[in-house]
């Protein structure tokens, strides 16, 4: 059977003039073209991309058989970082006041760059750490129900532009997607490092 591998990070086809970095700081390339391809060294089951504002990288998508084992992929989504912003709760329209620390909106580009359909489930998969704070869940329901949602079934060929709005300790630090059926995972399907204001 085919084990996952989680990270085939490069350019998208559709991003032709998109320069290509090797997982090395943003400002070896400019944020707003650079993307990240895997090391020579990546292995099966291997974290995915850890991107910066601005930065594409790659993943893929698969399923497991009905014991939840020998995980197959099926598919590829590319995952751009259009932006991270913190947010007061009254930007997002909440009485409800961040649990963690403050609210960062964090807007993602996910495309299917696959052959087949892919689902992305975000709530409840997504978690923020720091090198002081260990991993802790991120997700909110705040904002759910304005503009796209990530959240959704996606055909070969489509995207979403939409965000999230994350409950994280303070800013900084990283935000990771666990969104992998692959029950022998090593990390994250993919990271963003979270700007300092």
């Amino acid at each position: 059977m085919l084990s996952a591998v989680l990270l085939a990070g490069c350019s998208s086809p559709s991003d032709p003039g998109d320069s290509i970095a090797k997982q090395e700081p943003a400002s070896q390339a400019p944020a707003d073209e650079a993307a990240v391809e895997p090391s020579a060294t990546s292995a099966l089951s291997a974290p995915g991309p850890v991107l910066e504002v601005g930065e594409t990288g790659e993943f893929n998508t698969g399923v497991t058989d009905e014991l939840g084992e020998n995980y197959t992929v099926t598919s590829k989504m590319s995952v751009k970082v259009v932006s991270a912003e913190y947010v007061t709760p009254d930007d997002v329209d909440t009485s409800n006041q961040p649990e963690n620390g403050r609210f960062v909106k964090l807007t993602l580009t996910l495309k299917n760059i696959g052959d087949a359909p892919a689902e992305i489930m975000t709530y409840g998969r997504m978690e923020w750490e720091d090198t002081d704070t260990a991993a802790q869940d991120a997700s909110t329901l705040e904002g759910a129900g304005d503009g796209r949602s990530l959240d959704t079934a996606y055909k070969p060929g489509q995207s979403v532009t939409g965000y999230l709005i994350l409950d994280v300790g303070e800013a900084g630090g990283t935000v990771s997607y666990n969104g992998s059926e692959d029950p022998n995972s090593e990390g994250p399907v993919f990271s963003v490092n979270l700007p300092k204001p």
